[in-house]
């Protein structure tokens, strides 16, 4: 079965910046494309980043693009979503979920897996 777990969240000051990890098992992710989501208070979740698991290929919605990079190792199946110059729009429960194939999807629906998020404030 697969699982997956966020960490990292908090509080931290506009203008930081935070590491979030998200730790994956249940099977090999080789042919998966990992993708990073975020919902704040009485909004839709929405998109933030995806990577495909086996290559390099990334995206990024242009609300963080510059702001926030996507890494991954493989070897501790767990990817990484590094946030810099935070703002307090960017506070939300931050997810991860995966879908299976190469297409950086963007939409929340075509992705299968979730984690249970993890809860990102930022202070004014």
């Amino acid at each position: 079965q697969v699982q997956l777990v966020e960490s990292g969240g908090g509080l931290v000051q506009a203008g930081g910046s935070l590491r979030l990890s998200c730790a994956a098992s249940g099977r090999s992710f080789t042919d998966y494309v990992m993708g990073w989501f975020r919902q704040a208070p009485g909004k839709e979740r929405e998109f933030v980043g995806a990577t495909i698991w086996s290559g390099s290929r990334t995206t990024y919605a242009d609300s963080v693009q510059g702001r926030f990079t996507i890494s991954k190792d493989t070897l501790k199946n767990t990817v990484f979503l590094q946030m810099n110059s935070l703002k307090p729009e960017d506070t939300a429960v931050y997810y991860c979920a995966v879908r299976k194939g190469f297409v950086l999807a963007t939409e929340p629906a075509l992705y299968v897996y979730w984690g249970q998020g993890t809860q990102v404030t930022v202070s004014a």
